[in-house]
């Protein structure tokens, strides 16, 4: 099969995904499982696209393989947190500003501003575990097995912060607290860090073909949502205006690498 075909089927499979995914947020009155659904939406268009090529090479697998640990850990994880957390306050205050400034209703708001937002950016960020499956030469090398190892440290680091995280937020002593122990000392989002180590990973799975090099908006996409745009920007202007120590631990904390904290 060829390029164009492949990513039209995955396309059209993430898009017919998103669209059911719409429906149900319909009925909750909710987009909050939405988070989950960006990991595991990616590892659907890994599996598509591993479906559709029929030729299981050890770089598929491989990509495959890495994508579906990550994708599984991370949208079980996301999940968990909406059934036992409730709704997310940030869409809600996103789709109640837009409902009361614009006249939208609830179906029109979370299908611009949520669905049709993230469904593109999720095939961008998805573009390794693409492409980097269509050309099965050269054989893994060097890059390859870093990359894999890269990979397999980013669910690791941000696996055991999302862990600290939930410890910390289960303790009835931390409430009004700022997280400043485990990796959050080294870094102020060790999970978005994971995040990041997991993508480059899989694109220099990718990158050892010579389509998979294409894949680079993939992480750079990535990295940028979470450091600039839609990750730590939202989340910290919450966090100083809730958290009155959060001002002196991000004058001390890494704001994305893992470095030792600066002295008070």
């Amino acid at each position: 099969m060829d390029l164009i075909t492949i990513l039209g089927v995955n396309a059209a499979a993430s898009a017919a995904a998103m669209g059911l995914l719409w429906l149900i947020c319909l009925k909750l009155r909710d987009v909050t499982v939405v988070d989950s659904w960006w990991s595991l939406g990616m590892l659907l268009l890994a599996t598509t696209t591993f479906l559709q090529l029929g030729d299981p090479t050890p770089r598929r697998w491989l990509l495959l393989g890495l994508c579906a640990l990550w994708a599984v850990r991370l949208g079980g994880y996301l999940f968990w947190r909406w059934r036992d957390h409730g709704p997310d306050r940030r869409y809600q205050s996103m789709l109640g500003k837009v409902e009361a400034q614009k006249g939208w209703g609830f179906a029109k708001a979370s299908l611009l501003l949520v669905f049709l937002t993230q469904a593109p950016l999720q095939f961008i960020v998805a573009l390794p575990v693409q492409l980097g499956q269509m050309q099965p030469e050269p054989a893994l090398g060097v890059v390859a097995y870093a990359g894999a190892a890269l990979a397999v440290f980013g669910v690791i680091f941000e696996s055991i912060g999302d862990w600290q995280l939930t410890r910390f937020r289960k303790n009835p002593d931390s409430k009004g607290k700022v997280l400043n122990t485990g990796l959050w000392r080294y870094t102020r989002h060790p999970n978005y860090f994971g995040d990041a180590c997991v993508w480059w990973g899989l694109y220099l799975i990718a990158a050892e073909t010579p389509l998979g090099l294409w894949a680079l908006p993939g992480p750079v996409l990535l990295t940028w949502t979470l450091m600039k745009w839609s990750g730590a920007p939202t989340l910290e202007h919450r966090l100083k205006k809730t958290r009155p120590e959060y001002a002196d631990y991000i004058a001390r904390t890494s704001g994305f690498v893992p470095w030792p904290p600066k002295k008070a």
